[in-house]
């Protein structure tokens, strides 16, 4: 800043140089950044699976290997949550993949000339269900998710019922 008298009066409009404010921009909200695609999301950093899956192998190793207890926790709960996101993002593929097959079939009705019928949610839940249950039965599965399913559906029955202490 310029010296000034202190003997001098300070006028009242003083000239100042002005600097520029830095504007901050968020790419996640910005449309400069662009609309985001998981399509094209998942085509671009597609590298990265193979690298998640190269330290997932090295978490394994290490497991194996190490000694610590408390160190073989932490490695447990690494390969834990690594495997719990492959499994997430292998869900969604497949619910991505669904969802692209129906809009070709949408797409191919409407071509030759028939109204589109689009799925609510609930049918689509339906849809979803029924795959999951093809796939356990495939796997020999289905008894045991079956069991669990009963089990944990009379839990929440008796907790319902009113307690024997009231009667």
């Amino acid at each position: 800043p310029l010296e000034m008298s202190a003997k001098k009066p300070v006028p009242f409009l003083r000239q100042v140089v002005s600097a520029r404010k830095k504007v901050h921009r968020d790419p996640r909200f910005d449309d400069l950044s662009g609309e985001y695609k998981p399509e094209i999301f998942m085509k671009t950093y597609s590298f990265l699976n193979s690298i998640k899956k190269q330290e997932k192998e090295m978490v394994q190793k290490q497991l194996k290997k190490c000694r610590n207890t408390e160190q073989k926790e932490k490695l447990q709960q690494l390969l834990n949550r690594m495997t719990q996101q492959e499994q997430a993002q292998k869900k969604e593929q497949k619910l991505r993949e669904r969802e692209l097959s129906l809009k070709r079939q949408q797409r191919e009705l409407a071509k030759q000339g028939k109204k589109p019928f689009f799925l609510k949610k609930s049918e689509k839940r339906k849809l979803e269900l029924a795959e999951k249950y093809a796939e356990l039965k495939r796997s020999g599965k289905l008894e045991s998710f079956l069991n669990k399913k009963r089990k944990r559906n009379a839990i929440k029955d008796k907790r319902r019922l009113p307690s024997q202490k009231n009667l």
